[in-house]
């Protein structure tokens, strides 16, 4: 690989940087755990919000978290479609719905339909926690993205 063909690892080149990243991520989650947002639900939106996004590397990571804490693999074929499946409860469904509002950034109307559907669901504070799930994952996605973090063959 030549110098403008090799990847630049944006984690590694600045290391700071990531761990303010990780360290936002972490504060997300406890954010989640104190509104009582079930780590189900966490794992459900990574691996929604990596499938829109198309990062492999966050897809592998989040699947095989969800997988280990004992999401099924019939909810994770049908993840992409949820909408129109009855296997998802209706905080599920509404974390889900904020999760894509929140990266496809639809019109405005759309956005309105979708956040007015997870306000009817979740609490004040679970809103809140789900959305900055939704903002860091999207932001993990793009640095995994732009890296070219690659995906390793399990043994």
């Amino acid at each position: 690989m030549s110098a403008t063909t090799e990847n630049i690892f944006l984690d590694k080149q600045h290391p700071a940087m990531w761990r303010s990243l990780n360290g936002l991520g972490l504060k997300a989650r406890e954010a989640a755990a104190a509104a009582g947002v079930e780590g189900t639900i966490i794992e459900l939106m990574y691996v929604r919000i990596s499938q829109i996004n198309g990062c492999a590397y966050c897809l592998d990571l989040h699947v095989g978290d969800a997988v280990a804490n004992g999401e099924s693999p019939q909810r994770l074929a049908v993840l992409p479609a949820w909408r129109d499946t009855a296997l998802f409860t209706d905080r599920e469904r509404a974390a889900l719905a904020l999760a894509e509002s929140i990266t496809e950034l639809p019109d405005q109307r759309s956005r309105e339909r979708e956040e007015g559907y997870a306000r009817r669901h979740l609490t004040a504070d679970e809103f809140s926690a789900v959305s900055w799930l939704a903002i860091t994952m999207n932001a993990f996605n793009r640095v995994s993205i732009t890296s070219h973090h690659p995906v390793r063959r399990q043994e």
